[in-house]
Parts: structure tokens; C-alpha cells; sequence
């Protein structure tokens, strides 16, 4: 076993050497100007750099639990080939729908003043709380994540993970704004897609070469390595539309739009990002398959550990020195999704900041949105430290995503999409999908609703994320045929200015 000593030398150092990077890009390059830079880093990435800092912000510690433990516990091969191509799947959509906000929205920052432009105070209230409720919670996962995983395989407090992996990224995320990010996103998936091949080689080497994994597997439970079985092939499903909805009102990906160098080197960033996320969770995965034949893994009842199923698998086959590769890897893939979170977060407060306060100067702007991040992030850090798993939580993230995305983005090609159809779509898609939902405590307060608490249908997340999916798009499409308003989308790039230029004000309804 690793000692705890051994685990945190390996995390200082690495946390040392990728802040020291971060630093020393942002002071090589002058600094940082404004805020507009901060936030943006606007048409400054290639399409390699574009490519990568989807990666990498796409690869956190969850890669190591939540495919993991579809893999072991939920339809082996077939489960986590759905929970892969529901990774590519968000990407693939921003091939599309990235160009299109560019174009009608040239000098934007976040969906928050998308939503606030497009559609008005009401939608936009909504879709900030959804937004910052959901990376909220994907940060204090994978916070969690890293600390349980250290805490399981070295003995490592809890504290002492989550303050020093929180310290670190926030230091340099806070001094150099997006572009210190891109940058260190850009190493970090050189590392990290090398060490995740090598560790699953190594795996299968040192437990005997792949005939010998596979009929391990196939003597625990044949359907493990069925890609049809049916039960994996449902899960798959339901994970596909829990993860776009959830990513297509993830800030992260909208600042991402901004900051490649023009449309073409956007849609081949997102593009190939879909291609390599696919590729990365699948691996991933597999080592929850790789788990259930060689390792004790319990999925069901009180001893349940298949949640980290890759850590039990870590202690009882690994050398030491794979173990401390792995420990690297795990450290890599949380750095490099929580300096995105912390920045998507900045970005946000830095767009709304000019709705709160009155004319504010870019100083205000800046500095605004480093303490305001700095709160977030010790926020998180205290979540990590108490949560022993935050999988249900971030489900109802997913869940409230899946119920806004259409509605939102449907503004970007109807007219007579209205922030009062818009805001009833999605709030009706929720209350279907929240109907369904299979949480004690979401289910504790909806069989209590008088009426109709007692004819609620039986939980299942099938049902509660198609159900949400579909009823708010149903009922966006009719609000928008029997509205009697149409928006003049050329408005947007009017409405929505860089910060240097003015503020983003609600707009009016217009009727044609």
C-alpha cells in the first residue's frame, strides 16, 4: 500500500509544478489586461489548444468512479459504451450549435447573459440558478472524489486533499483567468491520456494478460461482456440525456466557444474532443468490467463499494509503483476540470456583476469575480471534506439541465420563443422529471404533495430524464406557435457588448 507520506509529496510537487506553469504563462504573456481577457481569452486558441482544453476539461476524477461503476454495477460493456457516447454526444452538438452563438452573439461571455438578453429576467433568474447549482455541485464532486479516492488507497485526510488540491488550482486560476487554464489544460492532457493508457496496460499485464481478465470476467457474470444486454443498453440511455442536458448548461463549454480562434477551428476542437472523450470514458469504464472479475466488488446491499470499484481494484492488484501513477493520473483529471470550474463560475459573476452593481470599471469587474470564486471555492472545499457521495445531488443537477436545455437554446433559432413559454417548459419538464425521480429525500416531499402525491408512477431514472427531456420540448415548441410575439435575433449581438463597451440590459418582446 502507498503510504500517505508518498501520496502527498506526489500531490505537492505536481501541484506545485502545474501553479508554477500557470504563473509564469500568464506573467510571460504580459499578465492579464481585463477582464474581457480573464473570462474569455477570446479567438486565442488553435485548434490543438482548442481540442486539448475540451479534454481536459471534460476528464475529471469522475472518470475514475462514475463509468467505473456503471461498468461493475449497472451493464457492464454495454452500460459504459452507452455512458461514452453520451460523453461525445454535448460535444458534437457544439460542433453545431457553437458557430451559431458565435454568429449571433459575436461579444458574449456566458449563456447567463444569453438567457438574460434573449428572454428576459424571468428564464435568465432560472437558468443562472440551474448553471451555478450544477458546476457548484461538479466541483464539490470532484473534490469529494479526490479525497475519498486518497483517504481509501493512502490513508490520506480528507482536509489535507481537498485544501491543498482547492489551494493550488485556485492560485493560479484566480492570478490568470482563462488563458492560464487553456494553457495548463493543454499539459495536463498530454500527461494525463498517456498515464490512463498506460495504467489500463499495465492492469491487464499484471493480472495475468487479457485471455486470463476476460474469463475472470465471464466466470463472475457472463452479461458483463455482452454489448447487447439489455439492462446496460437502458442505463446508457437515460446517461446520455442526463449528461447533455447537463453540459449544454454547463458555462464551460460556452466560454470554450469564445475563446477558439474562429468558427471552423471550434467545430474541429469540438469534433475531435467528442472522438477522444468518447475513447477516454470507454477506457475508463472498462476498468469497472475489469473490477467485477478480479476484485471484491459488492453491488447491492449495505457493503455496496462498486461506486469505487477502480480504488478496490487499485489496492488489491496494483504494484506500488501503478498505484503511484494512478495516484498522479487522479490528481491530473481533478486539476484539470476544477481550474474550468472555478473560471466558468468567474466568468459568470463577471458577466452579471454590471446587473448588480452600477457602471462598474473593469478593476471592480476583475477583482469581483476572484473573490466571488475564492468564496465558491472554499465553499466546495468544505462540501468535499463532510460528503461521502454526492452521485444522487448530481443526478438532480443533470435532472434540472435536461429540463432547461431545449427551452434555452430553442431561442437561438425561433423567434417566437418567449421567456414566459420558456420558463414554463422547463419548469414543467422538472416537475415530470422530478415526479420520476429516484431520491429519498426528492421522493420524501413528492408523494407528500396533496393530491397527487399518492398516484405518483414508480421511480426510475429512464423515466424521470426522458420525461423531462421531452415534456419541456413539447411544450417550448407550443409556446412558441401560439405566441404572439417575434424576437429580432440580430438583437442579440446589439444587447450583448463586451464589458468595455456596456452592459447587457433585458430586452423588450417585439412583435412583426
Amino acid at each position: 500500500m502507498v503510504t500517505a507520506r508518498t501520496t502527498l509529496a506526489v500531490t505537492v510537487l505536481t501541484l506545485v509544478c502545474f501553479t508554477g506553469l500557470g504563473l509564469w504563462y500568464v506573467r510571460r504573456r504580459g499578465g492579464i489586461r481585463d477582464a474581457e481577457e480573464f473570462v474569455s481569452a477570446r479567438n486565442s486558441a488553435g485548434t490543438g489548444a482548442t481540442t486539448a482544453t475540451l479534454v481536459a476539461s471534460v476528464m475529471g476524477v469522475w472518470i475514475l468512479l462514475a463509468p467505473v461503476e456503471a461498468g461493475a454495477a449497472f451493464g457492464g460493456v454495454s452500460a459504459v459504451l452507452g455512458y461514452a457516447v453520451g460523453e461525445a454526444i454535448p460535444m458534437l452538438a457544439y460542433a453545431r450549435l457553437g458557430p451559431r452563438i458565435r454568429e449571433l452573439i459575436p461579444e458574449g461571455h456566458s449563456l447567463t447573459e444569453y438567457a438574460l438578453a434573449r428572454y428576459g429576467k424571468g428564464m435568465y433568474a432560472f437558468v443562472l440558478l440551474v448553471s451555478v447549482f450544477y458546476m457548484f455541485i461538479f466541483l464539490a464532486a470532484e473534490l469529494t472524489g479526490i479525497a475519498s479516492a486518497f483517504e481509501l488507497v493512502a490513508g490520506v485526510p480528507r482536509w489535507q486533499t481537498g485544501v491543498l488540491v482547492g489551494g493550488f488550482v485556485l492560485l493560479y486560476t484566480s492570478y490568470g483567468g482563462l488563458p492560464a487554464s487553456i494553457f495548463t489544460d493543454a499539459v495536463q492532457t498530454v500527461l494525463v491520456l498517456p498515464l490512463l493508457v498506460l495504467s489500463a496496460v499495465g492492469a491487464v499485464v499484471v493480472l495475468g494478460g487479457p485471455t486470463a481478465t476476460y474469463e475472470a470476467v465471464v466466470a463472475t457474470d457472463p452479461t458483463l461482456v455482452d454489448p447487447t444486454f439489455f439492462t446496460g443498453l437502458r442505463f446508457g440511455f437515460w446517461v446520455a440525456i442526463a449528461i447533455l442536458g447537463a453540459e449544454l448548461i454547463n458555462q464551460t463549454w460556452w466560454q470554450r466557444i469564445y475563446a477558439a480562434r474562429d468558427a471552423e477551428t471550434l467545430k474541429k476542437g469540438f469534433r475531435r474532443a467528442a472522438v477522444t472523450n468518447f475513447c477516454v470514458v470507454l477506457v475508463a469504464g472498462l476498468f469497472g468490467v475489469l473490477a467485477r472479475g478480479v476484485a471484491d466488488i459488492v453491488v447491492s446491499g449495505p457493503e455496496y463499494n462498486a461506486s469505487v470499484a477502480f480504488f478496490v481494484l487499485l489496492q488489491e492488484a496494483f504494484p506500488e509503483p501503478l498505484v503511484i501513477g494512478v495516484v498522479l493520473l487522479a490528481l491530473l483529471l481533478v486539476m484539470s476540470t476544477a481550474d474550468t470550474l472555478f473560471n466558468a463560475l468567474a466568468s459568470v459573476v463577471t458577466a452579471d456583476l454590471p446587473r448588480i452593481l452600477s457602471d462598474p470599471d473593469d478593476r471592480t469587474l476583475t477583482w469581483g469575480a476572484r473573490v466571488l470564486t475564492v468564496v465558491v471555492a472554499i465553499a466546495a472545499i468544505l462540501v468535499s471534506l463532510r460528503a461521502q457521495s454526492v452521485l444522487r445531488l448530481f443526478l438532480l443537477a443533470d435532472l434540472f439541465g435536461a429540463a432547461v436545455m431545449v427551452p434555452l437554446l430553442y431561442g437561438l433559432y425561433s423567434r417566437r420563443a418567449t421567456g414566459t413559454g420558456m420558463l414554463v417548459a422547463s419548469l414543467a419538464g422538472l416537475a415530470v422529471g422530478l415526479a420520476f425521480f429516484p431520491s429519498p429525500i426528492v421522493r420524501s416531499v413528492t408523494v407528500a404533495l396533496p393530491v397527487v402525491g399518492s398516484r405518483l408512477p414508480p421511480a426510475d431514472f429512464l423515466w424521470a430524464f426522458v420525461g423531462a427531456a421531452g415534456v419541456s420540448t413539447l411544450v417550448a415548441v407550443l409556446a412558441a406557435r401560439v405566441a404572439g410575439t417575434s424576437y429580432d435575433l440580430d438583437r442579440l449581438a446589439v444587447v450583448v457588448r463586451r464589458f468595455d463597451t456596456s452592459a447587457v440590459d433585458a430586452p423588450d418582446e417585439q412583435t412583426d
